[in-house]
């Protein structure tokens, strides 16, 4: 089945995902980054102290299986549960983060107070809620690995020098999983030469950098004009492909629709993103909407029998701006700081496969593309493309933020997944429903039928960042995130679910598999 997690793994990750191979996809790679060993092994106090400041300067962020990833089959009747638990995990890691954040001088002064004030606790919680996964599956007649299940329990810490993905020894060529805007995903590497900013980039500071100290540092951001061309050639179109497009009219959210809640991931959980999605199209979406509830809503978009939902995290500028959310869990409470950014612009367009026709997308079609979470799950459903103008086409960057030159503005780049398996609108993980195409060929594999692929391009008028003599950003931007994974570029992702009406699905079908440009 076109899986989109068939990506390299460092040694380490690998060994992570063997531990929990039962439940596993197969992929997303867990990065563990230990904590220096030998501050515990002075026996001088004056030398053990100097060591555990040393630690605890080293110690960034905290790292956790994403449990969710590994839970690939989920009965229908224990969804919901498992959702609210997810969430509860998610919860806790935030709240993790933030003491970790606000105890520096503790750990500096006693090498062990990482361990067993905030890593030993949360794993302690961690096996409790995940416990409470496994009573809500087997309740309803599901089956689960429970001894896998428990060792996703156990978290450990990132060092500073391993919170860059440009520095983790993933060789991905800083242009991540690129096919003409799309991800490759046939398990080959993008092979274009990575950026020396990418190849040479320094360590974090301690502090992890950004308005709120959890980001972005500037390793984060490369000068664009100095990337390689990393965008790889389109498949050729056989006979049956499918040449047409449409276009949707949605808007930019200038009406400033945004929540932190997540209704795909968390239903029924406030703040279940951690962080301020913008929203188009659809207009009530919310931790609590429901098929019913979307299709009574009103829509941003010019075509009115269009009411899905196209979500994104939002981008702040860190310029000192106390945005509406400077208090808020979601904003600032969780490190997600400094004034939201409005596109300029916000092309939405589905475009068909160069390798067959399309079938129309089924009615609540739910589909998520990249990994809000890439920094402790590595990069191997990471699909963030960011850009400037006049380079889309050239270059592509997953694991940095891109200076563009004068005159250029940054872009996003998303092309969803546009293989079905014809049965399902979700999946427990939101992932095993859809894949990528085969990026040589265009093909769907394994029974899987081909949908009009979902694409987005949001462009946004920023000053561009400097990069300071200390190893400061200036006006550093950044996509919103969860605080633990500290604004990194490949942590950008989108949201998006199907709702039409007056056979509008079909239609752009029709249109995709026609050879025409409509909209």
């Amino acid at each position: 089945m076109g899986r989109n997690d068939r990506k390299r793994r460092t040694p380490l990750a690998t060994k992570a995902i063997a531990a929990s191979a039962a439940l596993a996809l197969g992929g997303g790679g867990l990065l563990w980054a230990q904590m220096n060993a030998s501050a515990h092994e002075s026996t001088s106090s004056g030398q053990n102290q100097t060591k555990a400041a040393a630690a605890a300067a080293q110690v960034a962020t905290i790292a956790c299986p994403d449990v969710g990833q590994q839970l690939t089959s989920v009965p229908q009747k224990a969804r919901q549960g498992v959702a609210t638990e997810l969430a509860n995990l998610d919860k806790q890691i935030t709240e993790a983060y933030a003491r970790l954040a606000s105890t520096r001088q503790a750990q500096a002064n006693d090498a062990s107070f990482v361990q067993n004030a905030i890593v030993g606790p949360l794993k302690e919680k961690r096996a409790a809620t995940i416990d409470r996964i496994r009573i809500d599956i087997q309740r309803v007649g599901g089956t689960v690995n429970a001894t896998a299940l428990k060792q996703l329990a156990a978290c450990t810490t990132q060092n500073a020098t391993n919170t860059t993905t440009a520095g983790r020894g993933g060789g991905r060529g800083n242009g991540g999983k690129n096919n003409g805007g799309g991800k490759n995903n046939g398990g080959g590497q993008n092979t274009a030469a990575p950026s020396a900013s990418a190849s040479a980039s320094a360590a974090p500071p301690a502090n992890n950098g950004g308005q709120a100290g959890n980001g972005p540092v500037a390793a984060d951001f490369v000068d664009i004009t100095k990337v390689a061309n990393n965008v790889l050639a389109k498949p050729q179109n056989s006979g049956q492909a499918s040449t047409g497009s449409f276009t949707t009219k949605c808007g930019v959210n200038a009406n400033k629709n945004h929540n932190t809640d997540n209704v795909i991931v968390a239903p029924g959980v406030t703040n279940g993103a951690h962080h301020e999605h913008d929203y188009v199209g659809n207009q009530k979406v919310n931790a609590f909407s429901t098929n019913d509830s979307l299709l009574a809503a009103p829509s941003s978009c010019q075509n009115q029998s269009d009411l899905s939902s196209y979500y994104w995290p939002v981008v702040r500028v860190q310029d000192g701006t106390q945005e509406f959310d400077a208090n808020a869990d979601g904003g600032g409470k969780e490190g997600n700081v400094g004034k939201i950014l409005t596109a300029q612009s916000a092309s939405i367009k589905y475009v068909g496969s160069p390798a067959s026709k399309v079938v129309a997308m089924p009615q609540f079609l739910r589909i998520i593309t990249g990994d809000a979470k890439t920094l402790t799950n590595g990069l191997a459903n990471a699909n963030a493309h960011w850009s400037c103008t006049g380079f889309e086409d050239k270059v592509q960057l997953t694991e940095q933020y891109p200076i563009c030159p004068q005159g250029s503005n940054v872009v996003r780049l998303f092309a969803f997944q546009s293989c079905w398996d014809g049965v399902n609108v979700d999946s427990a993980n939101h992932r095993t429903h859809v894949a990528f195409a085969d990026p040589a060929s265009g093909v769907c594999g394994n029974g899987f039928k081909a949908i009009p692929q979902l694409t987005m391009s949001l462009v946004y008028k920023i000053t561009p960042p400097t990069l300071e003599a200390d190893g400061t950003v200036k006006n550093a931007y950044a996509v919103d995130g969860f605080p633990e994974q500290l604004h990194k570029p490949s942590t950008d992702h989108d949201d998006f679910i199907s709702v039409t009406k007056n056979n509008l699905a079909a239609k752009i079908a029709n249109c995709v598999n026609s050879g025409k440009n409509c909209q």
